[in-house]
């Protein structure tokens, strides 16, 4: 006997008269039964498990009922499809006319593989992230460890820079350590970290000294405010930027070429800040919001907040996806993970505004009005 669903029959009722669900359940079975062999009887059919329990939701309106009967089948697709025709032959409920139109015939095997699917993608994922070849792992060590050697202290504040940073005629700023670490990894030795929003002395009268100075700023909120002071306070003659969400800290080697290779001046970058923040219309966020960024940070959990920052649910980011969808009143949504183009579709269907908080984000085409989108690291530092 076989019990697995294969199809979902969904169909509309409508009649013309006060029916309750079992008088439409009698018309379902006595109207369908002997239209074909014993072998489509509906009753036969769920005796053997062909068809499973048949839901059926009927509401009074007026002197009108208006339902759903959905049906279960482990059919195959031409005798589903039979059944379904069979369901819509019904014209009558006890003494009222009625109709009924099948909406769709679902195969559930379609989205549970869609689910598989974007299951092993977040399995991949964490997998990647937790486990590195032993060669590979050994080999990244070193080179990282090298590559630290070679950071130097720069000024009375002591900041990170690159062995280069006095002697080249070219000076690349970046945010912080792990950014002059990355760049130095692939041969940019004149750099040097603000450590900070606030610039220090020694960086401003380090700029007076180069013939160029490229200010190479993350691609979030942080890296804004960040140029904002040093254009402020330094000789900046072009700025690069990493792309939209990300650090320069996690650029590859051609991602670094390619931003330094399309530096713009600073007034075209301010100008592109202003019709970027235009554009997205930040949201304002409660403080509090950044404690959930902390507590999520990770762990690969994510939580559901309402408006008024009241924890909704709390759980593991491969079914935030799958759940967030069912929360109507979900108004943040604080993860450990990738904001995707999948998410924000999902959360912009909500209708009401959104803001979606993680760790990074992804590549996002499409950005609906009602959907804000923060990385962890632009929030904490606004």
């Amino acid at each position: 006997m076989s019990t697995i669903t294969k199809y979902v029959i969904e169909g509309r009722i409508e009649v013309d008269g006060p029916v309750d669900k079992n008088d439409v359940v009698g018309a379902v079975f006595g109207q369908t039964e002997g239209i074909f062999s014993s072998d489509l009887d509906l009753r036969e059919l769920q005796k053997t498990g062909r068809i499973g329990r048949i839901e059926i939701n009927v509401n009074t309106q007026g002197n009108r009922a208006i339902g759903k009967i959905v049906v279960p089948t482990s059919l195959d697709k031409y005798t589903t499809s039979l059944i379904a025709a069979m369901i819509e032959s019904i014209d009558r409920v006890g003494p009222y006319q009625a109709r009924v139109v099948i909406e769709k015939i679902e195969d559930t095997r379609l989205e549970k593989r869609k689910r598989i699917v974007e299951r092993a993608k977040e399995i991949l994922a964490a997998w990647e992230k937790q486990k590195v070849p032993d060669d590979d792992l050994i080999l990244r060590e070193l080179e990282e460890a090298i590559v630290k050697t070679k950071v130097v202290e720069y000024g009375p504040e002591k900041l990170p820079a690159g062995p280069e940073v006095d002697s080249a005629d070219e000076l690349i700023i970046v945010e912080g350590r792990a950014d002059v670490i990355n760049l130095l990894k692939y041969g940019y030795k004149n750099t040097i970290a603000v450590d900070g929003v606030k610039i220090p002395r020694s960086i401003a009268g380090l700029t007076k000294k180069k013939k160029r100075v490229v200010a190479f700023l993350d691609g979030d909120r942080g890296g804004d405010l960040i140029l904002q002071e040093l254009l402020q306070s330094c000789k900046i003659d072009a700025v690069a930027r990493a792309p939209y969400g990300k650090e320069v800290e996690q650029l590859t080697a051609k991602e670094i070429h390619e931003a330094l290779e399309h530096t713009v001046h600073p007034e075209e970058a301010l100008k592109a800040r202003e019709q970027a923040a235009a554009a997205t219309e930040r949201k304002t966020v409660p403080a509090d919001l950044k404690n959930y960024v902390k507590q999520v940070d990770g762990t690969l959990s994510a939580v559901i907040l309402d408006a008024e920052l009241k924890e909704i649910q709390r759980l593991p980011v491969s079914e935030l996806v799958m759940k967030v969808a069912e929360e109507k009143s979900a108004r943040y949504v604080v993860f450990d993970g990738v904001v995707t183009q999948r998410l924000v579709d999902i959360v912009s269907s909500l209708g009401d505004e959104v803001v979606l908080v993680g760790a990074r984000v992804g590549e996002i085409q499409n950005k609906p009005p009602n959907v804000y989108i923060y990385t962890a690291n632009e929030l904490i530092n606004a």
